[in-house]
């Protein structure tokens, strides 16, 4: 009777062994646990390795267009009361170009129903400037040829671009979004002159 119940427990542990392998995901065999196979299907696998290729690939273009190329995502730099503008301490009551240091300039631009305020930059070659941007009534758009800078200007919002200007020449800017019935005129330009030609100004 004992041999009995001895038989009964051994058979009773291996039935235990062989759930706990079914539960983990695996077979018994000849008393050992097999890790279960994966099978991938042949086209499966090629589109696989096609979408590792294309993520690789949007990484690096990403990489090369932020890092080497400049390329910049624009987005809200600030929230601002389109009602102040004109208050005192407000950079947009008098907008225009600043010097923080020699070559690297800020220019604040305002725009409006069917201006820009400054119209006309002055800087020399080889200038970094940083741009903001916001609208005192409706929606408009600024975009400087020949640059990176293509951003909204929307009331209570001030757009944030950096970009340089290595080539002497003039670079037109305008409102790219439909502001009303003379959008075609609000147009202004940014004169960028050989080095020691001019000291950099607005009007």
């Amino acid at each position: 009777m004992t041999e009995h119940h001895d038989e009964a427990q051994a058979e009773s542990a291996r039935a235990d062994e062989a759930q706990a392998g079914e539960v983990a995901g695996a077979e018994p065999h000849g008393g050992e646990v097999v890790a279960p196979t994966i099978h991938v299907d042949r086209y499966e696998g090629i589109w696989m390795r096609v979408i590792a290729v294309m993520l690789a690939i949007f990484l690096i273009t990403v990489t090369i267009s932020g890092f080497a190329v400049g390329f910049q995502v624009p987005g809200v730099y600030q929230r601002i009361d389109p009602t102040k503008l004109y208050e005192a301490g407000s950079p947009f009551a008098e907008p225009g170009l600043r010097e923080l240091a020699p070559g690297k300039y800020e220019a604040y631009i305002r725009a409006q129903i069917w201006q820009f305020t400054p119209n006309e930059i002055r800087i020399p070659a080889g200038s970094t400037v940083t741009f903001y941007v916001t609208s005192q009534d409706v929606q408009h758009g600024i975009k400087i040829a020949e640059t990176n800078i293509n951003m909204m200007a929307l009331p209570g919002q001030i757009s944030r671009l950096t970009t340089r200007f290595d080539k002497p020449g003039t670079y037109n800017f305008v409102c790219h979004e439909y502001c009303g019935q003379l959008h075609h005129t609000m147009y202004g330009r940014i004169i960028v002159e050989e080095p020691g030609a001019e000291q950099a100004q607005v009007q």
